[in-house]
């Protein structure tokens, strides 16, 4: 049986090429198309849709006010948002992913990017990966999708976690995620205590712009300092070094000790930059005893290659998260399958875990 999506946007070209590219595949369908967020909530208050594939920026209801709506009325939805590469447009979309979009495609700017295999291949591989996510998820549970299990859960004030002492180890922590990680984080980062005993590299999968919002949003929900990373940027504990969006990220370790930021235009990987295994690589030769790796909910395998061509050379402890907790169980898959993770534990146990394994200062 083909699934059912739903089209949000209020240009009729921006519709029907949308609409193609789905018809395209053989096992979607669009099932409706909307002008506007108004007609969309209308149609989510009675009919299910597979996904939602949502415009950001739409007269009389825009995106992020029908997430709104839709949050407050408690009605499932698996929605991708189509953005704009504008800073304004990237505060908006990070504010989206917060009410439960599970991430973004770049709108095109013109219509031959807009017919571009680019553009098709990304639309149907998210697609492809949310809706077989939530497909594994309903078998593997039927109660949470007769419960009406959503994405969208509130942004809480950290709770009070147990705290441990260092152990006087030089320890790094090194985050990867894609697809769901901007909410995912929301669930991490607020989480940590502002003298964490560690600096933390953080790589998540976006362009130049809405990583600097993802930074700044994070950083204004935290007690640990928060921020997108430049270059030459000294690594100092209590930190969180966001690669910035059109980057990779590299740490060099000095001759005084210290390490520094280093960021480079090498050409993407896998369609990434920034790549995680790219910084994870990079710290073979640092000077830290050891490497806490996290590997949060994403597409694809980034990360992994790194991890394994780090453990080579450097002592790492390998924090996955669980599948049932993943917008889309790649990335931890991924690793999991290479055999090295030491523990799988839920979103909402990541930030203790992480505390637990490096203490505080």
């Amino acid at each position: 049986m083909k699934k059912n999506i739903l089209v949000v946007d209020d240009s009729a070209l921006m519709r029907r090429v949308i609409c193609d590219i789905i018809d395209s595949e053989s096992t979607f369908q669009v099932k409706d198309v909307c002008r506007d967020g108004l007609e969309a909530y209308e149609k989510l208050k009675t009919v299910a849709y597979d996904a939602v594939v949502l415009d950001v920026n739409m007269p009389r209801m825009d995106g992020l006010e029908l997430l709104e709506k839709i949050q407050q009325d408690g009605i499932r939805a698996t929605v991708i948002m189509v953005s704009t590469l504008t800073t304004k447009d990237a505060d908006v979309t990070i504010r989206a992913m917060e009410l439960g979009a599970v991430d973004f495609i770049t709108k095109p700017c013109n219509i031959i990017e807009a017919k571009s295999d680019e553009f098709r291949r990304r639309i149907l591989q998210m697609l492809k990966a949310v809706i077989r996510s939530d497909d594994a998820k309903a078998q593997a549970n039927p109660q949470l999708q007769a419960a009406g299990a959503d994405r969208v859960v509130p942004v809480k004030k950290p709770k009070k976690l147990e705290r441990t002492g260092a152990s006087g180890k030089k320890v790094l922590v090194a985050l990867a995620c894609s697809t769901g990680g901007p909410k995912a984080l929301q669930s991490v980062i607020p989480y940590l205590p502002r003298d964490l005993n560690a600096p933390m590299l953080l790589v998540q999968h976006m362009p130049i712009g809405f990583t600097k919002s993802m930074a700044d949003r994070l950083d204004e929900l935290s007690d640990i300092e928060v921020r997108e990373a430049v270059e030459g940027d000294v690594l100092k504990k209590g930190c969180v070094y966001v690669a910035p969006g059109g980057k990779h990220m590299e740490i060099k370790r000095q001759a005084d000790g210290n390490h520094v930021v280093r960021l480079n235009d090498a050409p993407a990987i896998g369609g990434l930059r920034p790549c995680a295994n790219v910084t994870y690589e990079s710290l073979r030769t640092c000077g830290y005893d050891e490497i806490v790796c996290v590997v949060l909910t994403g597409m694809g395998s980034d990360g992994t290659g790194g991890i394994l061509s780090l453990k080579q050379k450097k002592n790492i402890y390998v924090i996955s998260q669980d599948a049932a907790s993943c917008v889309v169980y790649g990335m931890p898959k991924a690793i999991a399958e290479a055999g090295v993770v030491d523990e799988v534990v839920p979103l909402t146990e990541i930030a203790h875990t992480i505390i637990k394994k490096v203490g505080v200062q």
